[in-house]
């Protein structure tokens, strides 16, 4: 697998939905002690802890969502078609993204939306817009 500033390392990333990002981000470093790795104008920010990361998005979304879960693959385009088969609900189909990013969203069997990614880039953040707050190993 590619390695991408632009994406956190770990292989499982929730991103958890808050009304405000900045508070969220702030509350989050203060109380559980998270670092804050990349900031995303004021609706995103990726967040590290120890080895693991987590994304903090403006929300809920217009479904009432309040969580996705990011799952880092090697083939997207494989995987999506192995969900396809399986009679996923494909939400979104593949698509490659200016931060390196390939990915397709799914809903499984109890309404939960996955998004799979593929690093096909190693691209520095700067060069879409996010803010490098600390690139954490």
């Amino acid at each position: 697998m590619i390695n991408n500033a632009s994406m956190p390392s770990s292989t499982i990333i929730p991103e958890l939905a808050y009304t405000d990002v900045g508070k969220a981000v702030e509350w989050l470093t203060t109380a559980f002690g998270f670092r804050e790795r990349l900031r995303i104008g004021d609706d995103r920010a990726q967040l590290s802890f120890g080895s693991g990361h987590l994304i903090v998005i403006q929300g809920p979304e217009p479904t009432g969502a309040t969580h996705r879960v990011i799952a880092r693959v090697a083939d997207v385009d494989a995987h999506h078609s192995q969900s396809k088969q399986s009679g996923a609900q494909i939400l979104r189909e593949p698509e490659t993204f200016p931060y390196g990013e390939r990915q397709y969203r799914v809903s499984d069997l109890g309404g939960h939306v996955w998004v799979f990614s593929q690093s096909v880039a190693d691209v520095d953040p700067s060069t879409w817009g996010g803010v490098v707050s600390e690139l954490a190993a």
